[in-house]
C-alpha cells in the first residue's frame, strides 16, 4: 500500500525536493533575470508585446455534473488556477493558489475537484482533493519521483484510477486509490504505456489504452476488480482509438476512430455482440465525442481546415440537434452529466478563450466568460488564410498565413515560417498570442503543416516516421519556395520558429540547409537524437518506439548518430534564439546546451535563455514576459530592423 504521508503545506513547502536537479550551466549570462512587467499606454501603437501575453481567457473549462457551475483554469494570476463561476454568470472565484495547476477533474458529487501540481515544471504531480468553494484542500497523492497520468473518478466517487511509473520509472503501471483514505494498489502492471480511459458506469470494466506510437493505440478490457485484462482493438494496422463514452448502461461506448479508414470517424461499439459500427464518417477528423448523462444527447466536432464545427443528434428521437453560431475557432466541449447543458470553450483568432453555454433542450446559446483581450482592439486580430501546396514528391502540404495589412505595412513583409510541436498535432486557428503580435507589426507568420501532422488523415500523419524523418525537414525548403511565388511575402527576409519537435525542425534545417533562413528560434528542441531518445520521459518513451524507432536498437542508434542536428550545427550561420527550461523531462536541457555550444564554437551569434524554474514550457508570467521580449525584439532586428530602432 502507498499512503500519503505528507500535509498540503509540507508538500507545497517540499516540491522543489521532488525535482531532479538541473544540470549545471557555466554562463551566467544565459540565465535569465526578469523585471517588472510593464505594458505600455492602452491604445498605444504599436502595442507593447506584453498586452498580447495578457490577451488571456479560459484554458480548460468543465462543467459540474448537475450543470450549475463552470471550473476552467485561468492565468490571469501569472500562473494557471483553478477558478469556478455560475451558471449564471456571476463573479469568477478563484480557487488555487501558489504554485500553478497542471490539470483538474470534478468529483461525481459536484462537491469536490481534484487537482493536479507539479514541482517547477517536471511533470511530476501530486493530487490535491478540493471542496467546490475552495474552502478546503487535502493531500491524496504527494509529489514524487513518479511520472503520473490522471483517468477518472469512479461512477460514486469512491475511487480515482490513474497511471504511474513509481514500480521501476519507465513503465505506467495501472493504480487505483480510494479517496477517502488514500489507500493506493496497483491493478495492472504494464510495459511501457497503459492508460486508463473510461470506465464503465457503476461497473467493473475499464477502457485501457496501450500506446502504439504518437498518433495510434491498441484497446484493452480491464476488470479493476481481478485485474485481468482482455484485448479490445488491436489492428494490423494502427490506428487511433480515442473519445471514449459509455451508454448509461455500460452495454458499450461511443468512440472515435480511424481504424480501416484516413480520418476519425464516429463509431459504437456493444459489447454484447463485439461490433464496432460507424455512424459518421466525415472526411474530416471527429473528436469531441460527448454523451449526457441519460444517453438522450450525443455531440461531436469536425476539424475541417483546422477550424472546429459543432454537431449533435437527440438520441431519443434520431433527430440532428439545431447547432448554434459559435466564434470560429477551435472549440472544447464539456457535457453536463444531469442537465441538458454544454460548455463550448472556444480559441480563434479573435478570442483568447471564450465559454458558451449551449442550452440543448431549447438550442440557445448564451456566453459565461469573456476572455480579457489585454486592452488590445479584436477587430486587429487577423484571421488566417488555410493554404495548400505540393512538395517536391507530390504530397500536398498546408498551412495558415497571418499577413500583416497591405495599406499600413506595405505590399511584401517578411515573414516567420512557425512550426509546430509533436510531431503528430496540428498548426490550427486558435489564438496565439506571438503571431498575432507579429502580424501587427508588419512580420507575416505562416503557421505550417508539414508531413507528420494530424489533421490531414492517417498517411499524411505518417509520412516522416523513422527513416523519413529527413523528409519533413525538406518541406521547409519547399514551404519557402512556394511562399516565394506569389504570395506577396518577401522571403529574403524570413525566419523560422518552432517548440519541442518544431525546436528540433528549426536546429535541423539551419544546418542541414544553411542560407534558407535569416535567422531561427528553436524552444526546447531536440539536438541529438540518440541522447534524446535515451532520457526522454517515460511518456515519450512509450511511444517513441514506433515514431521513431526503438532507441536500444543498434540500428536505430547508427541513424541517429548520423542524422541528428548536432552533427550540422557547424553549418548554421545565421543569429539564433535558444530557450530551454532546466526542469524539462521531455526534452532534456542538455539537448539545448550542446546545440549552443557548438554554434558558438562555430563562431555564430547565440542569444540563449535557459530558465532554472521551467519545464517543456514557460508558465510563469514574469518568465514568458521576458522570453518573448526577446523573441519579438531578436526577430524584428533581424526581419524588420527599422522596426526595431523605434524601440518598441
Amino acid at each position: 500500500m502507498l499512503k500519503p504521508l505528507l500535509t498540503v503545506c509540507s508538500a507545497i513547502v517540499l516540491a522543489s525536493a521532488w525535482a531532479e536537479t538541473p544540470p549545471a550551466w557555466d554562463n551566467p549570462a544565459d540565465i535569465p533575470v526578469t523585471a517588472p512587467v510593464t505594458v505600455g499606454l492602452a491604445g498605444e501603437q504599436p502595442a507593447d508585446i506584453v498586452r498580447y501575453l495578457l490577451a488571456e481567457g479560459a484554458g480548460a473549462a468543465r462543467l459540474s455534473p448537475d450543470g450549475g457551475t463552470l471550473a476552467f483554469s485561468w492565468s490571469v494570476s501569472g500562473e494557471p488556477q483553478l477558478w469556478t463561476i455560475d451558471r449564471e454568470g456571476t463573479f469568477p472565484r478563484q480557487l488555487t493558489f501558489g504554485s500553478g495547476i497542471t490539470f483538474f477533474a470534478w468529483a461525481p458529487d459536484g462537491e469536490h475537484l481534484l487537482v493536479g501540481r507539479d514541482a517547477e515544471g517536471n511533470e511530476r504531480e501530486g493530487y490535491y482533493l478540493l471542496s467546490a468553494d475552495g474552502s478546503s484542500e487535502r493531500l491524496l497523492l504527494p509529489l514524487s519521483e513518479a511520472f503520473r497520468v490522471f483517468g477518472m473518478f469512479s461512477s460514486s466517487g469512491d475511487r480515482i484510477l490513474f497511471s504511474s511509473t513509481e514500480r521501476n520509472g519507465r513503465d505506467f503501471d495501472i493504480y487505483v486509490t480510494e479517496v477517502a483514505s488514500g489507500d493506493t494498489r496497483r491493478v495492472y502492471e504494464g510495459t511501457f504505456g497503459f492508460f486508463p480511459s473510461a470506465w464503465q458506469p457503476y461497473g467493473n470494466l475499464v477502457l485501457v489504452s496501450e500506446v502504439r506510437g504518437e498518433d495510434a493505440n491498441d484497446v484493452h478490457l480491464l476488470n479493476i476488480d481481478t485485474g485481468e485484462m482482455a484485448p479490445l482493438f488491436q489492428p494490423e494496422i494502427a490506428a487511433d482509438y480515442s473519445q471514449f463514452e459509455w451508454l448509461p448502461d455500460g452495454s458499450g461506448f461511443f468512440l472515435s476512430t480511424n481504424v480501416d479508414r484516413e480520418f476519425n470517424g464516429l463509431a459504437l461499439y456493444t459489447l454484447a455482440d463485439k461490433t464496432l459500427t460507424y455512424l459518421e464518417t466525415p472526411n474530416h477528423d471527429v473528436s469531441n465525442v460527448s454523451l449526457s448523462g441519460d444517453g438522450r444527447y450525443l455531440l461531436w466536432t469536425t476539424n475541417e481546415e483546422g477550424y472546429s464545427v459543432l454537431h449533435g443528434m437527440d438520441r431519443s428521437s434520431g433527430s440532428p440537434l439545431d447547432t448554434p453560431e459559435v466564434i470560429p475557432g477551435v472549440y472544447d466541449i464539456s457535457l453536463a452529466r444531469t442537465a441538458p447543458l454544454a460548455a463550448v470553450r472556444v480559441s480563434g483568432p479573435a478570442t483568447p478563450g471564450d465559454v458558451f453555454l449551449w442550452n440543448l433542450d431549447t438550442s440557445t446559446l448564451r456566453q459565461t466568460v469573456a476572455a480579457s483581450l489585454g486592452g488590445l482592439d479584436s477587430s486587429t486580430f487577423v484571421t488566417p488564410t488555410s493554404l495548400r501546396y505540393p512538395a517536391r514528391d507530390g504530397v500536398e502540404l498546408q498551412g495558415l498565413l497571418y499577413r500583416p495589412n497591405k495599406e499600413t505595412f506595405g505590399a511584401k513583409p517578411p515573414v516567420v515560417v512557425q512550426v509546430h510541436g509533436g510531431p503528430t498535432a496540428q498548426s490550427r486557428p486558435s489564438f496565439r498570442s506571438v503571431e498575432q503580435y507579429l502580424v501587427n507589426n508588419g512580420i507575416a507568420v505562416f503557421a505550417v503543416n508539414v508531413r507528420g501532422s494530424t489533421g490531414f488523415g492517417k498517411t499524411y500523419a505518417r509520412l516522416d516516421n523513422q527513416e523519413k524523418r529527413l523528409d519533413s525537414v525538406r518541406d521547409l525548403v519547399d514551404t519557402v519556395a512556394f511562399l516565394s511565388r506569389g504570395q506577396g511575402l518577401d522571403t529574403d527576409r524570413i525566419a523560422v520558429m518552432g517548440g519541442s519537435y518544431g525546436g528540433y525542425m528549426v536546429n535541423a534545417v539551419l544546418g542541414s540547409y544553411p542560407g534558407l533562413f535569416d535567422a531561427g528560434v528553436s524552444i526546447v528542441g531536440v539536438s541529438d537524437w540518440v541522447r534524446a531518445l535515451e532520457e526522454a520521459s517515460p511518456g515519450l518513451k512509450a511511444s517513441d518506439r514506433i515514431e521513431y524507432g526503438d532507441i536500444r536498437e543498434e540500428r536505430w542508434q547508427n541513424f541517429y548518430a548520423k542524422n541528428s542536428p548536432i552533427n550540422t550545427a557547424n553549418r548554421i550561420n545565421v543569429p539564433m534564439l535558444v530557450s530551454h527550461g532546466a526542469n524539462d523531462p521531455r526534452d532534456p536541457v542538455t539537448e539545448s546546451d550542446r546545440i549552443v555550444r557548438a554554434v558558438r564554437a562555430n563562431g555564430n551569434e547565440v542569444i540563449y535563455m535557459r530558465f532554472p524554474d521551467e519545464g517543456h514550457s514557460i508558465r510563469k508570467r514574469p518568465n514568458r514576459v521576458a522570453f518573448y521580449r526577446t523573441l519579438s525584439g531578436f526577430l524584428e532586428s533581424n526581419l524588420k530592423p527599422d522596426l526595431a530602432e523605434t524601440g518598441n
